[in-house]
């Protein structure tokens, strides 16, 4: 008799991979067999994107050729041009980014050829567009003028610079950078795992990133950064702790705790906190830093869960001046580096994934004419 099917795919093997690895009972995260802890904070958003794109931290003559191929990506194509203005009137964000990136793909030099090298290409262009199709979705919609962005500065100061309207600091910039890097993997989740199931029919790159882009739009697997945000809001400042309790008594989920896989914290929420006190000090108004801290111990306390990546990533991405339906949009723009390399990694070594079922509807039904059904 076949095994039973595990719901969800738990702890199915659905692929093998070089690009990241978990260890959830230490709690500890790999790009490529690096440490997340020795990357974050040291490696930039670029050397990590090329990491996971060609396999190597790049050198310095590889990391200045790897920049200047996202300067020239960093460009919007006419079917983009012509239509985004509409798309921001009609369309949730990230809605309108998976519009957005299948119009990118019809503009794109690239967009009949799956060999590597233009796989590399799509996936700098790609990764370099990103941030600039949220930015400018965001003007869109708000009637704002936006900088062009400035070939001298990195992914992260490029996009707090189009997004805020003003020149990020220099400890802003290594904060955000730091998330982007946090965020660039996370072995088969479910808008990678799409991703690959979309490549692994042999369908352009482009459509498997939208493939994944509606996956994160899915509530069970982005937003939570923001419903965090959202939470945090609603609360009164000095009632947080029986606020917390109240809701989890009343049987209500308070997101950006647990996750699937860590059995203890998730590493890169140990970077997160640090960044969300920081920014929050900074500022002068460290209010939900301290709430945030205190949502933390009593979930702990009562249901013994630990924060995720989107905990503090929620008050991070605030103290940066990013809006908060922008949140789940700006993983995207880090997650682009990861669901591209996956993309190339599958189209390298290519299998159809097509699992099977088990049916469980009725057998042996008998058809009868209509006039006596």
């Amino acid at each position: 008799m076949a095994d039973k099917p595990t719901k969800g795919l738990a702890d199915v093997v659905a692929a093998s991979t070089a690009l990241s690895d978990i260890d959830g009972q230490a709690g500890r995260l790999f790009y490529r067999g690096y440490d997340i802890h020795d990357l974050a904070g040291r490696t930039t958003f670029e050397e990590t994107a090329h990491l996971l794109q060609y396999g190597t931290l790049p050198t310095r003559e590889q990391l200045s050729a790897y920049g200047e191929e996202l300067v020239r990506g960093r460009t919007l194509g006419t079917l983009v041009e012509a239509n985004i203005s509409e798309i921001a009137e009609r369309q949730a964000p990230m809605e309108a980014l998976r519009t957005l990136v299948s119009l990118a793909g019809g503009d794109d030099p690239d967009k009949d050829s799956n060999a590597p090298e233009a796989n590399l290409r799509k996936a700098a262009r790609l990764t370099a567009q990103q941030p600039l199709l949220v930015a400018r979705y965001h003007a869109a919609r708000t009637g704002a003028v936006i900088p062009a962005p400035d070939p001298s500065l990195s992914v992260a100061a490029n996009f707090l610079l189009q997004i805020t309207g003003r020149t990020p600091g220099e400890r802003e910039v290594e904060i955000f950078d730091t998330c982007l890097v946090l965020h660039a993997d996370h072995t088969m989740n479910a808008s990678t795992f799409a991703a690959r199931v979309c490549a692994a029919t042999l369908s352009d790159m482009h459509s498997a990133i939208v493939a994944a882009i509606g996956t994160l739009k899915g509530p069970l697997h982005g937003g939570a950064n923001e419903q965090v945000m959202r939470t945090l809001e609603s609360l009164d400042a000095g009632a947080v702790a029986q606020s917390v309790r109240d809701r989890l008594a009343a049987g209500e989920k308070i997101m950006g705790f647990g996750h699937r896989v860590y059995k203890t914290e998730d590493p890169r929420a140990t970077h997160l906190r640090q960044m969300s006190r920081e920014l929050g000090e900074a500022s002068g108004d460290d209010t939900y830093y301290r709430m945030s801290k205190e949502m933390e111990e009593v979930v702990f306390e009562t249901k013994g869960l630990y924060p995720n990546v989107d905990f503090y990533a929620a008050t991070v991405y605030h103290y940066l001046g990013i809006p908060t339906d922008l949140f789940t949009p700006v993983f995207s723009v880090s997650r682009m580096s990861g669901w591209t390399a996956h993309v190339i990694e599958q189209h390298a070594d290519n299998r159809l994934i097509r699992p099977d079922s088990e049916y469980i509807g009725e057998r042996d039904q008998k058809w009868k004419p209509i006039a006596e059904r």
